[in-house]
Order: C-alpha cells, then structure tokens, then sequence
C-alpha cells in the first residue's frame, strides 16, 4: 500500500518557501529538451563540431574528433559481441578515455560501468561478481596490479572484452608532477586501446536509441555502511540533472567546465560530463588532481565553471603558486560532496577574490538536488554554525522527516528526503535495498539535518556519525567548523573513541597548513573556549595528511580510534 502524500498544506514544507529564493527569472520547474544522455551529445555535436569537447594539456578534441572516436570504439565493441544492455566498466581517471567510452557503450546500446581508479583487487572483485561487465577499459597499471590479480583468483567473472590505455595517450606534454613513471603497457591478452580506436575510425554501429528510463550508467555507492550498491542512474536521470544543472549556475555555451571531480563520481559526472554537452562546452581533464596542475590548467584553459571537494579548494589555496590571478577566469565556484566549513569560504573569498558555493546531493539522486543560487552567498546557520547547502532547485521536493518518516517542524532537526527527476529508481540486482532507501521515488539520505523559516537547507552530519559521549549527542561537524577557524588547521576530521568513563568521547584529527605550528594541547584548549564541555576533543592527534577518497572526501572511517 503506497504511502500518504507527506506534502499537506499543514506542513512547512508544501509552501515550498524556497521558490522564494531562486534568482530572478527562474522557474520553479523546467522541462528539459534532451531525455537522454546520447541525445544530448549528438546536439552538441551538431552545433559546435569543431569546439574543443576535451582540453587535455596540450591536446584539444573537438567535439566532431570526439564522436568520431567514440564511434571507432563503439563500432569495435559491437564487432567483438558487445549489445544491448551489456555492461563496460571504466576504470580510470580523468583522462579521454573515459568520455570516450562511455559514449562508446551508449552508442552500442549498453550501459557504461563508473570504477573508482582506487579500487583494489577486494572492491573489484565485489564490482565484476554484482555488474558483470561485459568489457572493461582500464590503465595498463591497473591491469597488471589490480585485474590480473583478479583473474588469477578466479573468485570473479571476469570481462570477456579489457582494452587497456596509458594515461599519457592524446597529450604530448608529460607533466612530470603527474607522468613520472606513466609508460605504456601492452598485454597479450588484452585489447590495446589505441590500436582498437586506429582500426575502427571511419566505422559506426547502427544508431542507438535510449528512453529516458534505460540505464545509462552504474554508479557504485563507498560502501561505509557495507557492500558497495549499484546505483541505476537512468538516461531521464542524467541528462535532466545536467540540463537543469547548467541552466541554475548560468553555464554559457562553450564556457570552459573545470573537471576538478573526478568522473568516476556523480557530481564528475553531472556537473562536468554531462553539462559539457548540455551547453557543447569543452571539459578541461588532467588526470588526477594536483593543485599545482590545476591551478595551471585553470590559467592556461580559462575555466569559467568549477565544482568539486572542499579539501581540493583548501589545496588549491595554500599551493606555493596560489594567487588571485589562477582563478581570474573563473565565474562560477561551487563545492558539494563532502561538509564546507564556513571558515574556509571566508578564507578563499579573502585571499582568492571568489565566493565558494554550496551543492548537495547523492549518487542515487544524481547530485545535485539542493543548491545556492549564482545571486546568493551560502548563509551560515547562527545556532550550529552550519553552512547551507542550498536549495531544492527545480522540478526537486525536500522535507526533514522523523524516524517514521513524517515531516518535522520547520528548525528540527530529522533525515533529509528528496523527491524528483533525479531520483534513480533503484539500485542494480538489489531490491530490498531499494525498497528501504527508494520509497515512492523518495530517496531517504540518511543525511540529518534541518530547513530554517527561509527554506535554507542544512546537514548537520550522517546518520552514522554521531558520537554518544555520556550520553550527549555529538555531531562531527560541530566540531570540525570549530576547528577549522583555528588559523593553523588546514584539514580537520573528528571521530570517536571509546572511552572507559564516557563510552565514547569526541577525538580530532588534524594537518596543518604549510609552516604553521600548533600542539594538541593547544588545539583542545582553542575548542574548549568555543564550545560546550561535552563537546570539545579530549584527543587530538596531528598528522602530516587526512586519508581522503579520490573525491577528495575525509575517509572518517579509517581514523576511528579502537
């Protein structure tokens, strides 16, 4: 039996008090013109052939150069038994060739399969027993450390199709802050990329065509909470996020998308993949992220969109070469996927001259869902000194609901719930799964936080999180926005730590930027002054650098204290 509309007039929420937030001229809903994401690239193409689709270093493909590779790899995947619905799993980093192959698998009718290129021989072996990839495209390194291994175990099937590449294909200048040791490997019983792209220029499948309910890509959760889930992020899902997205943050036709996020990740490929092609922009790729690197692709390319971690932004800041000028050309900051501390925004507005913006959103919900409009400043909240994280932007519902799931007040605090387009339906060969965290196309975060009389959303911290010590209830991120003002900090983590006393009491874990000194003692009386007594840490621990994933998110997990 479907659940009661949670949407009532007596609810703060139906109001939608938001809307009173958009910037002028925005609608409370859009309807896209594209419904797929093959549709949406084959527009671009037709209107800007010849724009630059991929700045990589040194090289520019077009957006006519791009659909032709992507044509000679889907033409050579369907010759070698590649179909409809089959799975290629893209195991890299920002580099082409991921663009390329997961236009490739939609032109060949299949689904592309996104793979953190920090995956290991456990979370690959996970990922080719649940999607059972029909292909794989990975790096050379990757093949012969991770893959290979695989294959020996035997303990997964394994692609009956891997191409494997180098990262330093297309590109002639070999920065040696990134290439150092990068070489080309060639295996027998692999499908040399770049051999396979040569053979089949000037060769195309059969036109595909995708509804906006096919499955576009899988896009697998972390795992914090267990066995990672495939998310069945659909063509409808996509392409309307990257049509809306683009439209909110004033993404100009052809304006240069910094691809800071990486493109194994959601907000990778929303804010950056498919906005590109939503606005036949080109994508500026450096493999990995480095600051030094980015800060010169963002000068030498002239990115006028960024979004990515706030720890990349904190990186990018206390950089040797960092100075206002790196970021001149940009127009439009944003950071999502990880906590922003307020502190770090007023910093970067400081010392880089630009207004850092919030986003949120999850890989079920195709980030993002909420967001600060281009003519605000992300407020912070008085009483948690939380940062927004924006709005429901268009076509998107959001209620702070109880554990039962009925909306709360207006300032308590409960789950964030989202309903819209973006919503996937349901997570791959998974559904009791689905049925718990997708109910009525509802996506239940599991992310706490709260909406203030305006409509402003805020996370207060995962669900998972929180940390009991006597019996108060301890969110990390109360602590981390303290800690984050103290002018030695650069990165900070809080986490628990059993306690004989307390049962679990509140630890940090800090670095501190470049030539700064701090001691722990220091850092626990700084926080002692600035915030209630069952909260402060008891333990700081200082350490040269946080363990992040390659989002750059803080990996809490592998800080916890025993």
């Amino acid at each position: 039996m479907a659940e009661a509309n949670p949407m009532t007039e007596a609810d703060p929420y139906a109001a939608k008090p938001w809307l009173a937030l958009f910037d002028a001229g925005m609608p409370a809903e859009i309807t896209p013109v594209y419904d797929d994401g093959l549709s949406l690239f084959r527009a671009a193409v037709a209107r800007a052939p010849e724009r630059p689709a991929v700045l990589y270093f040194d090289a520019v493909i077009t957006y006519s150069e791009l659909d032709l590779l992507s044509d000679a790899l889907a033409a050579d995947l369907v010759m070698r038994g590649f179909g409809a619905g089959d799975r290629i799993g893209l195991y890299l980093q920002n580099v082409p060739q991921f663009i390329i192959g997961a236009l490739a698998a939609w032109k060949a009718g299949g689904i592309a399969l996104a793979i953190n290129p920090m995956n290991r021989s456990r979370e690959i072996t996970q990922l080719f027993t649940d999607a059972t990839p029909k292909a794989l495209i990975c790096h050379g390194s990757a093949y012969e450390d991770v893959v290979a291994t695989v294959r020996a175990t035997g303990e997964a099937p394994m692609p009956a199709l891997i191409y494997t590449t180098t990262a330093a294909d297309f590109q002639t200048r070999n920065d040696p802050r990134l290439f150092h040791g990068v070489r080309t490997r060639r295996f027998p019983e692999t499908i040399d990329l770049a051999t396979a792209l040569a053979a089949g220029r000037g060769h195309a499948p059969a036109p595909a065509r995708h509804g906006p309910r096919d499955i576009a890509f899988l896009v697998y959760t972390s795992g914090t909470t267990g066995v990672p889930k495939g998310a069945m992020c659909t063509h409808g899902n996509m392409s309307f996020n990257g049509q809306a997205l683009s439209r909110w943050v004033d993404i100009e036709d052809g304006m240069p998308i910094l691809g800071i996020a990486p493109l194994f990740h959601i907000t990778g490929l929303i804010c950056q993949f498919v906005a590109a092609f939503a606005t036949a922009s080109p994508l500026i790729l450096a493999y990995r992220f480095e600051p030094g690197v980015m800060l010169d692709a963002i000068e030498e390319h002239q990115a006028g969109f960024a979004i990515g971690a706030i720890t990349a932004y904190i990186a990018m800041m206390n950089h040797p070469s960092a100075r206002p000028e790196k970021f001149a050309s940009l127009k439009r900051v944003y950071s999502g996927g990880a906590p922003i501390p307020p502190s770090v925004v007023a910093e970067f507005k400081r010392r880089m001259g630009h207004v850092i913006r919030s986003g949120y959103g999850l890989t079920e919900v195709n980030a993002p869902t909420h967001i600060t409009p281009l003519g605000r400043e992300s407020p912070t909240d008085a009483a948690s000194g939380a940062l927004a994280i924006g709005v429901p932007y268009f076509n998107t519902l959001s209620w702070i609901c109880d554990d039962e799931g009925r909306p709360v007040p207006q300032g308590e605090v409960g789950e964030i719930v989202v309903a819209g387009p973006m919503v996937v339906p349901g997570y791959w060969n998974k559904p009791a799964e689905s049925a718990e965290a997708i109910r009525d196309g509802r996506m239940f975060t599991g992310d706490i936080g709260f909406m203030d009389k305006e409509g402003w959303f805020y996370v207060v911290d995962r669900k998972k999180d929180m940390i009991v010590a006597s019996g108060y209830k301890v969110w990390p991120r109360d602590v981390e926005d303290v800690l984050y003002t103290h002018p030695a900090v650069r990165e900070a983590a809080v986490v628990p730590a059993i306690d004989p006393y307390r049962g679990e009491t509140v630890k940090a874990v800090i670095s501190l930027k470049p030539g700064q000194r701090a001691t722990a003692d220091e850092i626990i009386e700084f926080c002692k002054a600035r915030m209630a007594a069952y909260k402060y840490p008891r333990i700081v621990e200082i350490i040269d650098d946080l363990p992040k994933t390659v989002t750059g998110k803080i990996l809490r997990r592998e800080l916890r204290a025993g």
